[in-house]
């Protein structure tokens, strides 16, 4: 068996990466909708 200050760690490792995962998606997708609304904007 793992000590449980393993498991906290182990956990709060995983919340990071999870956190760091949802910000990268963000920044992406808020790049995709600027990168539309800019398309639109110049090609008008």
């Amino acid at each position: 068996m793992t000590a449980p200050g393993n498991h906290n760690q182990d956990s709060a490792q995983r919340r990071k990466g999870v956190v760091r995962t949802a910000l990268v998606l963000g920044v992406v997708a808020l790049a995709i909708y600027v990168g539309f609304i800019l398309s639109g904007v110049l090609n008008a």
